[in-house]
């Protein structure tokens, strides 16, 4: 691949940016790209790599940094791999805009030169994005980027959009240095055992739960996630929990005689891994509507943007009001001081998750995906086929689900995470509360058409 470092129509290059910038000029033919040996886990894909040229460059790179993200070898929570994912998908997007324009780029516009190739733009966005924010990927990522640009003509057209690309990336890679994503954050209970209505890790209070930095990364779009907290957990001796607790307790047991087969296969189908789960059905969305690059780029900014920024806002949330799950409440109920709820010391859930109930987090993340949807195609009555891996969920019987209504899809998520023992109702509704004015936030300032 001819590959050089660009600096016509842009300022000289700081000593940070040019490091990434001959990251992504390697000779691919030196042995693994000039960096270390690569680990088991960022082997799994250099014999074959994804990435050959392929219809729609978003796509193809939404899946190949998804890798990077989250892998069997190195897994990550789904709310932090989401803001990862969104800081990459902005920088395809802004390459992508520079490009084709129409919409307003979401760092600052990027002069592109005529007939720079738009391939080559948003795969070295993405690239660079993600070998800086992903460090240990860097073998795997490396490798996906030689393969995928010996699919695009050597020419000016790929040398120009490699400089659109390089120059969006090294915008986001400003725009979010020193965000929180790396701070360390310590959960603590306040006490052994916790209070009545206090969250405990799945491993106890000496273990930790997942995700308690993700209050203290900085939003994409607004300053200050406590400005969508919610109001708080209903009070554990109203009758709102009352109604929720004996819900839950009949419906989410892991052995329950009251939920259905089919109620069953709902919870399951929910399960899977959200970040991994929402991404891969995104792309079957772009895919199946056939939208272009820049509708495609414009479509993933809207959507991760928001569930990115609506995560924060909802772990800042979760963390904040630190709420027992039915896990502990129920067995524990006998001291909540409601008469009307009874413990049940054999109680356990059908599915668990390790961070705290209130609110949900499917509830504002899927909110904010679903209503980000919308707001791209004008109406909430999308038809999508959804798909849930038989191998990340084995229990699952029904693979795939059609819908044509967002707000039906996102009632079957309410319904699945009640009937499968984790959350209270009234959380589903405080998280799509959430998840909803987060996205009409940014739907609204962001990614609009240019004038």
């Amino acid at each position: 691949m001819a590959c050089q470092i660009f600096s016509r129509r842009r300022p000289v290059l700081s000593a940070l940016w040019l490091g990434l910038a001959l990251a992504a000029c390697e000779d691919p033919g030196a042995p693994n790209g000039g960096q270390n040996e690569p680990s088991a886990g960022t082997m799994r894909n250099l014999q074959s790599p994804q990435a050959l040229a392929a219809s729609n460059v978003v796509t193809d790179w939404a899946g190949i940094v998804q890798s990077a993200i989250h892998n069997p070898a190195a897994p990550r929570p789904p709310a932090s791999s989401e803001v990862l994912h969104a800081t990459i998908v902005l920088a395809m997007y802004d390459a992508a805009m520079a490009i084709e324009g129409g919409y307003e780029p979401f760092t600052a516009a990027i002069e592109a030169p005529t007939g720079a190739d738009v391939r080559a733009a948003v795969a070295t966005a993405a690239y660079l994005t993600a070998r800086a924010r992903v460090p240990s990927q860097v073998s795997y990522l490396d490798a996906q980027y030689a393969a995928y640009l010996a699919g695009i003509p050597d020419g000016q057209a790929k040398s120009d959009g490699i400089l659109v690309g390089q120059a969006a990336a090294q915008q986001v890679i400003v725009l979010r240095a020193n965000d929180g994503f790396d701070n360390v954050v310590l959960y603590q209970c306040s006490a052994v055992p916790p209070a009545a209505g206090e969250f405990e890790p799945n491993g106890g209070c000496a273990s930790q739960p997942v995700d308690a930095k993700m209050a203290q990364i900085r939003p994409f779009t607004f300053a200050d996630p406590s400005q969508f907290r919610p109001g708080g957990p209903d009070l554990l001796t109203s009758n709102s929990y009352t109604a929720d607790f004996i819900e839950v307790r009949d419906f989410g047991r892991a052995n329950s005689v009251v939920r259905t087969s089919a109620q069953t296969d709902v919870a399951y189908f929910w399960s899977e891994n959200a970040y991994v789960h929402w991404n891969r059905n995104l792309i079957d969305l772009a895919t199946s509507r056939g939208l272009t690059v820049a509708e495609t780029a414009r479509l993933f900014a809207m959507v991760h943007t928001s569930a990115a920024d609506a995560a924060i806002a909802g772990f800042d949330a979760k963390y904040f009001f630190r709420a027992w799950r039915p896990r502990t409440a129920i067995p524990r109920a006998g001291s909540d001081g409601n008469p009307d709820t009874d413990p049940d010391p054999t109680w356990v859930p059908l599915l668990t998750v390790n961070h705290p109930e209130y609110p949900s987090a499917h509830g504002f993340w899927s909110t904010a995906v679903t209503d980000a949807v919308g707001e791209f195609f004008g109406t909430h009555r999308v038809t999508w086929t959804i798909k849930t891996s038989t191998t990340a969920v084995p229990q699952l019987v029904q693979a795939e689900r059609n819908y044509n209504d967002l707000n039906a899809l996102m009632r079957d998520i309410d319904d699945a995470r009640v009937w499968a023992g984790l959350h209270w109702r009234h959380s589903m509704r405080h998280g799509d509360q959430i998840g909803r004015k987060v996205a009409q936030h940014v739907v609204t300032n962001f990614f609009r058409p240019t004038l």
